[in-house]
């Protein structure tokens, strides 16, 4: 399976893999219309963070995160955070380590949120959204749609919500227009999950503040 053709679905179901005192997360992910096992995200740290993660505040800790194929284990994405302290950066890559874009986290706003930048640095999305219903939507820098990522889906492959830890990324037509908007966008859904959420859950005193932005 190329790039082109996992990028070019509309709707990604995620699945968590659950476990007791796991040192890595790892998620599969779907077609939600086909049911199609496209590939897996999983975390790719050296052994020293895993295990020092034990102890220290996972949210401040490097962390880098791959999609990979389920065809041919061949890489399609990777995140890269880096050590996290006031404000956080995640580098998105493709297959072959070419930079597609980044993620960054407001600052000093009582709402917080993170912007998508391209590799050239310009803002082609944002993330608006809230932890009381785990609703999350994809929006360009007008304001318009480019896609949703929630854990309440009414549509194509709801029997497919069997636990708490399963969500879907849905893009719109304009979201999947461009492949590496595509892919950024799929990136921002898992980074929701995989990067930004220990921030909300292991920082004392946090409630929605990493996802909470209205653009303009």
């Amino acid at each position: 399976m190329n790039a082109n053709d996992f990028f070019g679905r509309s709707a990604y179901f995620v699945r968590e893999h659950l476990g007791f005192l796991r040192l890595k997360d790892t998620f599969d992910i779907l077609d939600a219309e086909t049911r199609e096992h496209l590939g897996y995200a999983t975390e790719e740290n050296p052994a020293w963070i895993n295990w020092t993660r034990l102890l220290l505040q996972k949210h401040r800790m490097p962390t880098t995160v791959v999609v990979r194929t389920v065809a041919d284990n061949a890489p399609v994405l990777r995140l890269e955070r880096g050590w996290r302290w006031l404000r956080s950066k995640i580098r998105v890559y493709d297959g072959q380590h070419q930079l597609l874009g980044y993620f960054e986290s407001k600052m000093l706003t009582l709402g917080g949120g993170f912007h998508v930048y391209n590799a050239h640095g310009v803002r082609v999305a944002d993330i608006k959204g809230n932890w009381i219903g785990w609703n999350f939507r994809l929006l360009d820098a007008g304001g318009r749609a480019l896609g949703l990522v929630t854990k309440k889906w009414a549509g194509i492959g709801r029997e497919l919500f069997t636990t708490a830890d399963n969500y879907l990324i849905s893009l719109t037509d304009q979201g999947t227009a461009q492949p590496t908007t595509a892919a950024l966008l799929l990136a921002a859904g898992l980074a929701i999950d995989t990067l930004y959420k220990e921030a909300r859950s292991q920082a004392a005193g946090t409630t929605a503040t990493d996802f909470s932005y209205t653009p303009g």
